[in-house]
């Protein structure tokens, strides 16, 4: 664990005088939440738990690769909407299979749910990557009804699954989304231990960056907890501003007291506050 502590304000005005140390700690939501580890491990039994309660339709291929998975867990009303929830780990670690639990909060309020696996940097490029997003709503849009899952569909994602949601905003069968935690500048990242695997490009920052392009036209709720680290509640405040002042529609959502792990739990809830936030996007 690095011994620098995150600055307390987002550090992107001093970052040319930063240390590498401190750029990469800048990012370092695992050493920001010593706690992490037991959060994640109890998040990962529970989706186990969900999956073997639910094994229905689990692991059906929408690409070639073995990551190009889905998984599904329809209403018993086809035309209910469907969440599809995009996990995180940094576009280069963690599993559709590890956040299964996360299916609960909305399906208490009729939904279905849809997980999509992707492949991971450095075997595939973010561009390849953020592609293949888009490729598994093509199949979810053209097979979901043969599965049962035909409603509007809402995008969800945490972390890299943020960043994947706003990108994923454009798709034509998208309704509305809720990027939870994302990074939405991709500068920095060239300047931090996460390049090792993103390997990012002039053009990728350019044209993967949400806060470098126009605002898509829907519904985009922003969500952080006030306890993250600077840099990524930055981001979202920077992307809800500037949708705003382009007239796209959606809220901010700061969850008070919550880190970058423990904010998942206001979707798992019935009644959680991230629940709540997609039952009302649309409304």
């Amino acid at each position: 664990m690095s011994s620098y502590r995150a600055p307390r304000r987002a550090p992107h005005g001093e970052w040319a005088y930063l240390t590498r140390a401190e750029r990469d700690a800048a990012y370092n939501n695992s050493d920001h939440v010593p706690n992490s580890p037991a959060i994640q491990a109890a998040r990962l039994a529970a989706s186990t738990a969900f999956r073997d309660a639910h094994p229905g339709k689990l692991d059906i291929p929408y690409g070639p690769s073995e990551r190009a998975k889905w998984d599904l867990f329809p209403a018993a009303e086809p035309t209910s909407p469907c969440m599809v929830f995009i996990h995180g780990g940094y576009w280069q670690r963690g599993s559709r299979e590890g956040v299964s639990a996360l299916a609960e909060g909305v399906r208490a309020h009729g939904w279905s749910v849809a997980f999509p696996g992707y492949d991971l940097t450095p075997d595939v490029t973010l561009t390849t990557l953020v592609g293949q997003i888009h490729q598994a709503l093509d199949w979810l849009a053209e097979h979901g009804p043969d599965h049962g899952i035909a409603g509007p569909i809402v995008v969800v994602g945490h972390s890299a699954g943020g960043h994947l949601t706003a990108m994923a905003l454009s798709h034509p069968k998208v309704v509305a989304g809720l990027a939870i935690s994302g990074v939405f500048e991709l500068g920095p990242l060239r300047d931090i231990y996460l390049n090792e695997k993103l390997r990012l490009t002039d053009e990728e920052v350019a044209t993967l960056s949400p806060l470098r392009l126009p605002a898509v036209q829907k519904p985009l709720g922003i969500a952080y907890g006030t306890h993250e680290l600077p840099a990524l509640m930055e981001d979202s405040r920077k992307l809800h501003s500037q949708r705003a002042n382009e007239d796209a529609p959606g809220p901010l959502i700061p969850v008070v007291k919550a880190d970058h792990f423990t904010i998942l739990d206001e979707l798992q809830k019935p009644d959680g506050q991230l629940t709540l936030q997609i039952l009302d996007l649309l409304r």
